[in-house]
């Protein structure tokens, strides 16, 4: 095992992050809902925008963010990933979605996250499989995953003309 690798405290380099970008996406989309109604905007219009037509609407981006954080903190924390039905249609539902799963992931015991860099991570698609360290996992692949859809969804909000800046993404 590499000195890195020794030293990392896998909880610290995960969940608190994965709970701010969360956390900065729900204040994003309360200025989102917040934008939306002062506009006359449905909701839907919003929840179903895109950067690109071959591209998924805002609502999977939510979806798919949260799906990578509760993923990764239940893989790294030793615990069953928590299962999502992916049938959220409004703002409310969305909000509810993001605070599920930042409850989740605070619910995860740092303790489960000992030894989680070298631990084997298999994640299974219809398309392939991909083995992982634990480590390789965090840092090369639910973080920056978890930040492209974060940042995918701001993207989209932005495109739409809902005033957001820098400091919403990075949050206080």
């Amino acid at each position: 095992m590499s000195q890195e690798a020794s030293s990392i405290n896998m909880y610290q380099a995960s969940a608190p992050i994965m709970v701010r970008a969360l956390s900065n996406l729900k204040a994003i989309l309360s200025k989102a809902e917040a934008w939306a109604e002062e506009k006359k905007i449905d909701e839907k219009v919003v929840l179903n925008a895109r950067l690109a037509l071959d591209m998924l609407p805002f609502v999977k981006q939510i979806q798919l963010a949260t799906d990578t954080a509760k993923g990764a903190a239940a893989r790294l924390g030793g615990v069953e990933v928590p299962s999502y039905a992916d049938d959220e249609a409004t703002f409310a539902e969305l909000h509810q979605r993001l605070q599920k799963t930042i409850d989740f992931i605070s619910s995860v015991d740092a303790a489960g996250f000992a030894g989680a860099e070298t631990r084997d991570i298999v994640l299974k698609f219809p398309s392939r499989t991909i083995e992982f360290t634990g480590l390789n996992y965090l840092t090369g692949f639910a973080i920056p995953n978890l930040f492209f859809h974060v940042t995918t969804a701001y993207a989209i909000l932005r495109h739409c003309g809902v005033p957001l800046g820098k400091t919403d993404f990075l949050g206080g």
